[in-house]
């Protein structure tokens, strides 16, 4: 801890440089630009069979397009790729797997109506003749087997979660054969208990000799499941250690550039009345399955409550609900002592609500347009950017511009906001939230898939938020987030709220027991 509250990552990490044996792939020099913006600059990575290479960084540090490139979806702008001591150059993705090359991508590639095993026939080259459904459920069964990754061959992908359908989209790869397994922000979308499962897979293909590239932001399980570490920032190499020399504070520094203090809530809260009451709410879920159980909750002006539950346990319908997107089937919720459960989701927005969703780019965003129209989604009805039907471009642009400065939103204008990295597309969520000055604030996962410096980023914005007299409801998995931003944390499990605790008596272990169905006294 330090002065402020936080928890302090200092700076300084060594780079050493130790080869015991040659590399069987390297990318030598590699540059890429898109519109100018460069997105790798030179960057060396070399690597080697029966290990895990981890590529650490910031969103938008040039992780993916590196490996995109290694891949064969993009093609380098300068650079070589050699693998086996030959100079390759991909075309697209079938000429990277030629070569034994594979990439799992954060966006699955699946057909959902097929089975395990039907999908694992998709591309292969053996697919022009007629496969036998039956050994192509006994060679699933045999890689599920092998690298200790349980499913069904004869499940059909919309039956799965979403860790399994990743385990398919592995499978997919090992079965053509791949030496060079690279693994794209693999644990963004996955429970606690998957990622364990994904891990274990992981050292399964390092036995066998395979070379994993593991691309991620997240500290912790770099340091548990790599070999060693590449650390990227602004497109560049900034540090290249074993993971055995390596630490959390010191990676940290790596991808910022800069000591990093992580914010936490302080004991200073005064709430004041109550901004948003549910009660007795009970939903139906997608299927018709009630989702929400009775449901009652408040939320204080200048007040965090954090909701913990394990995904799938109604939060999603909860949030939907409470922000119009949702019909109860009975129960109310009120605004400001506005009953608002019929309400438009523009009504509720007039007064005062905002909302941050969990899916950014399908929900947070229309992907399609640029960024600047994107941040005026919720005002371009305001005269100060609209006469009339017609908007004025000028007047969006420099509200973007405003916006992009006071959030630090990285990207160029004019391009599709879907382009955008992780941290920079929640970033501009915020920003167009939070320009409304909301007494409410709906935060679903706001932190999840996002690296070091942009989860500080959306902790001090969310800080900040409560000290003005924001009521905050915040839904999240990641109990210590939960335990740093939040005066009261629920506990919802199976649609129903099942415990309460205040920040001072938080105890994880408990609140971790009552997220899997356990009674607690």
């Amino acid at each position: 801890m330090d002065g402020t509250g936080g928890t302090r990552i200092d700076a300084g990490a060594p780079e050493p440089d130790h080869r015991p044996n040659p590399p069987f792939a390297e990318l030598r020099a590699i540059s890429k630009s898109f519109l100018g913006v460069v997105a790798n600059d030179a960057v060396d990575l070399d690597l080697r069979s029966g290990e895990v290479h981890a590529l650490l960084g910031e969103n938008g540090a040039g992780k993916s397009t590196l490996c995109s490139i290694l891949a064969g979806l993009y093609r380098q702008d300068s650079g070589a790729i050699v693998i086996d001591g030959q100079i390759h150059s991909f075309h697209s993705p079938r000429d990277a797997l030629a070569v034994g090359v594979g990439m799992v991508y954060q966006h699955f590639r699946l057909v959902d109506p097929f089975t395990v095993a039907e999908n694992l026939a998709l591309g292969h080259p053996d697919a022009r003749r007629r496969l036998s459904a039956t050994a192509l459920e006994t060679q699933a069964a045999a890689l599920a087997e092998r690298y200790q990754m349980p499913l069904d061959p004869k499940a059909r992908i919309w039956e799965l979660s979403v860790g399994e359908q990743q385990r398919v989209e592995i499978m997919k790869l090992l079965h053509r054969g791949v030496r060079i397994l690279i693994l794209d922000e693999p644990t963004a979308v996955l429970t606690p208990q998957e990622c364990e499962t994904l891990f274990r897979a992981v050292r399964a293909m390092r036995e066998d000799g395979k070379v994993i590239v593991f691309v991620s932001h997240k500290l912790r399980e770099v340091l548990d499941v790599s070999d060693r570490v590449t650390v990227l920032r602004g497109g560049r190499r900034v540090g290249h250690l074993a993971t055995k020399d390596a630490d959390g504070r010191g990676l940290a520094a790596m991808m910022v550039g800069r000591s990093l203090v992580l914010p936490e809530r302080t004991d200073d809260a005064d709430p004041g009345q109550v901004v948003l009451k549910v009660e007795d709410l009970q939903v139906q879920g997608d299927r018709g399955n009630p989702a929400v159980r009775r449901v009652s909750l408040e939320v204080r002006s200048g007040e965090t409550v954090g909701v913990a539950g394990v995904a799938g346990n109604g939060q999603r319908e909860l949030t939907e609900t409470i922000v119009g997107l949702r019909t109860p089937r009975s129960g109310r919720v009120t605004l400001n002592g506005r009953d608002v459960t019929r309400a438009s989701v523009v009504d509720r927005i007039t007064h005062g609500l905002s909302y941050i969703p969990e899916d950014r780019l399908h929900v947070g965003v229309a992907a399609g347009l640029p960024l600047e129209d994107n941040l005026v989604l919720k005002s371009y009805r305001s005269r100060r950017f609209s006469k009339g039907p017609v908007l004025s471009s000028r007047a969006v642009r420099a509200w973007a511009d405003e916006l992009a400065t006071r959030f630090d939103i990285r990207g160029a204008r004019g391009l599709p906001i879907g382009l955008l990295s992780g941290g920079n597309l929640q970033r501009a969520i915020i920003a167009r939230e939070l320009s409304q000055r909301p007494e409410v604030l709906i935060a679903a996962s706001p932190t999840r898939g996002l690296d070091v410096g942009a989860t500080e980023s959306v902790r001090r914005v969310l800080l900040d938020q409560r000290s003005q007299g924001t009521g905050i409801l915040l839904l999240s998995e990641d109990l210590d987030e939960l335990e740093a931003l939040c005066d009261r944390i629920l506990v919802i499990y199976e649609g129903a709220i099942v415990g309460e605790v205040t920040a001072g008596v938080f105890d994880a272990g408990r609140v971790g027991l009552m997220m899997a169905g356990h009674a607690v006294a």
